[in-house]
């Protein structure tokens, strides 16, 4: 009986109760061993590299020393642009202990919406949580005094400082030097930014472009060891950044501040003027002032520009980031009859004193083209035709020459094609021939279009550059220079990189006693009483010019408002295209207004003779000459002086 008792106990070996609990058991331990594993692989596998690099930071962290841009500076080593110390603020998320409380903290400190400072962090996973995350990268110095006396308590913040690019003029020559942005994805793709990484500025438009190799530098770094709180201990080694090299322009600053403050409005009921202005040396085609309006800040890029004002500039219907001096393409107007006038010397079709008679209309087929001036000019010679800028006269040359040849030398003087100027982005415009209209509107060319052409209107375009370089043709004798900025490049320290060489000239194979004729008349266009371009002339010096005025919209549009009831879409561009000393030139001008609704005369000329003014105020200076006066100068002009308004000079159409 008692074996059959003890053969029905609880929990004995051979029960089936028994292998249930010792099942039950095993099972938990292979579970337990199951999670084990799976943790194992998860922190080996999964996320070997990222614990890896957090254990690393835990102790040595690598900052990157930015180098700074090399600086920009002009003919007598003026700045224009440079770089400036910038204070920044980092967090770095793995690091944030107490992340609302950090954000509130800086907030405060940085004077930023907290809740804005912690969506620009997010919630970053992988690598990402031990990468850096901007928060401010320009807070001053004030702010940085507050965060660093803060810094301490807040764990996984850093600051530093790093050059930041600025531009001394702010606006001025923002189109010359251009603007630094971010890398673009697309960039990195190109060969030539095989070097670059993700995040690093280049220069993007400008001078800042052309010449980003030299001016952008080696960065460098240091290795610092940290606490668990990010707070460094000691540098453990440091690279230093290599600085960019120095360009030096052919730019001279005080032209440069010249020609801009001339497009600037001294009315504040007024805009200030739109369009370019290109003045170089006719001799070797050094560049000595380029502007374009309107105009932006480029210290705005140089931080990664707001929204706010991105949207602003590429919302703009003035298109204020494209550089006009180089892409603006516009007709040229009355000044491309210097052109026609050397074509029709030089192919034997006019003599200079054959006269024309105006009756203030050009009757071709059934069609009449009205001269600008409706009463007529009566009997005029060539000098007179482009003194009072006469279009009957051209009408009937452009006839006589034909499309063709008035194209031939256009394309001579450098029009319709590109000048080869060192900047990115230059349009060629555009020289209409026979050819180009068959095979781009499949057409035949019309006699009417090239009375159109001769007087620089119908399918002409050319930009500020192309007619500067044109009227240089005029001044020097026969020579196409090409147009240069860069006069030569050195390391940071001042040591020769390159010096380009001048290139050659190009000679337009036209005589000079041609080229001698032309230029006594547009001497005369600004010397003699009543010239179109009075309003551009400079004490004790002879200048040289022709203004012009093209229109925008068909006469229809507008031909029942007053001047001041036309939109400023609508009005007629500006033009001025001038060189001095006539005899010797040194300096050529063109200027663009556009928009003006004034003839060339009264709103491109002003402008070109505060640059000219300038320039041989300069000159005198250099020489220790004393500076000229109203009664030296027999002129009711200062050197350097707002526009003409008491010269005596009328207004006229052009």
């Amino acid at each position: 009986m008692l074996g059959g008792y003890g053969d029905d106990r609880l929990g004995s070996v051979d029960s089936p109760l028994g292998d249930g609990r010792l099942g039950l058991l095993a099972l938990v331990i292979a579970l337990a061993f199951g999670v084990f594993l799976l943790r194992l692989f998860q922190l080996q596998i999964l996320e070997g590299a990222d614990l890896r690099q957090r254990s690393q930071q835990n102790s040595v962290r690598t900052l990157v020393l930015e180098a700074p841009r090399g600086a920009i500076v002009d003919r007598e080593g003026r700045t224009l642009a440079a770089n400036r110390p910038a204070y920044r603020v980092q967090v770095i998320p793995n690091e944030l202990r107490e992340p609302d409380r950090t954000y509130r903290a800086l907030g405060q400190l940085l004077e930023r919406d907290a809740v804005e400072l912690a969506s620009r962090v997010g919630q970053p996973t992988g690598r990402k949580r031990f990468q850096p995350v901007e928060l401010d990268g320009d807070m001053g110095e004030e702010r940085l005094a507050r965060v660093e006396a803060h810094r301490f308590a807040m764990s996984g913040v850093m600051t530093d400082m790093r050059p930041r690019r600025h531009y001394l003029e702010d606006a001025r020559a923002a189109h010359l030097l251009g603007s630094i942005g971010e890398i673009q994805p697309a960039q990195l793709q190109n060969e030539r930014f095989a070097d670059y990484r993700a995040g690093e500025i280049v220069g993007q438009t400008g001078l800042e472009a052309r010449l980003e190799e030299h001016l952008r530098g080696r960065a460098g770094g240091r290795n610092v060891i940290v606490d668990v709180a990010g707070r460094e201990m000691r540098e453990v080694d440091m690279i230093r950044p290599s600085p960019g090299g120095r360009a030096i322009l052919h730019i001279d600053l005080d032209l440069q501040r010249a020609a801009e403050a001339a497009f600037e409005s001294q009315d504040p009921e007024k805009p200030d003027r739109m369009g370019a202005l290109v003045a170089l040396d006719p001799r070797n085609g050094e560049v000595l002032a380029l502007v374009s309006r309107p105009t932006y800040d480029p210290n705005d890029f140089a931080g990664g520009i707001d929204s706010e004002i991105w949207q602003g500039l590429i919302g703009d219907e003035w298109v204020p980031l494209q550089n006009r001096a180089i892409a603006g393409q516009y007709s040229p107007g009355s000044t491309f009859k210097a052109i026609v006038a050397v074509a029709g010397l030089a192919e034997g079709e006019i003599d200079p004193a054959d006269e024309v008679f105006c009756p203030g209309y050009y009757r071709l087929g059934r069609r009449t083209y009205r001269c600008w001036k409706r009463v007529g000019h009566g009997s005029v010679d060539l000098t007179q035709a482009l003194v009072h800028s006469c279009d009957v006269y051209f009408y009937q040359l452009g006839v006589t020459l034909g499309i063709d040849r008035i194209s031939r030398y256009a394309k001579a003087f450098g029009l319709g094609q590109l000048t080869g100027i060192d900047l990115p982005g230059e349009k060629a415009g555009l020289v209409p021939t026979r050819d180009w209209k068959i095979r781009v509107k499949k057409e035949p060319w019309q006699k009417g279009e090239t009375v159109s052409v001769s007087i620089g209107q119908g399918a002409n375009l050319v930009t500020a550059t192309q007619l500067a370089v044109a009227f240089s043709v005029v001044a020097n004798g026969g020579q196409r220079v090409q147009p240069r900025i860069l006069r030569r490049l050195e390391t940071w320290d001042g040591r020769l990189v390159d010096e380009p060489e001048t290139p050659d000239t190009t000679s337009v194979g036209i005589s000079k006693n041609v080229l001698d004729i032309v230029s006594r008349a547009l001497t005369a266009v600004v010397e003699q009483p009543r010239g179109t371009g009075g309003r551009s002339r400079v004490p004790g010096v002879e200048v040289a010019g022709k203004t012009g005025t093209t229109q925008v919209v068909s006469l229809d549009l507008v031909k029942d408002l007053e001047d001041d009831e036309i939109p400023l879409r609508y009005r007629d561009h500006a033009i001025f295209a001038a060189y001095a000393p006539a005899e010797a030139a040194e300096i050529a001008v063109a200027v663009i207004v556009e928009h003006a609704g004034e003839g060339g005369g009264a709103a491109a000329a002003p402008i070109a003779q505060r640059v000219l003014a300038r320039y041989f105020e300069k000159r005198r200076e250099a020489e220790g000459a004393p500076p000229l006066s109203v009664a030296e100068a027999d002129r009711e002009v200062e050197i350097g002086s707002p526009p003409l308004a008491r010269a005596g000079v009328e207004r006229v159409a052009d």
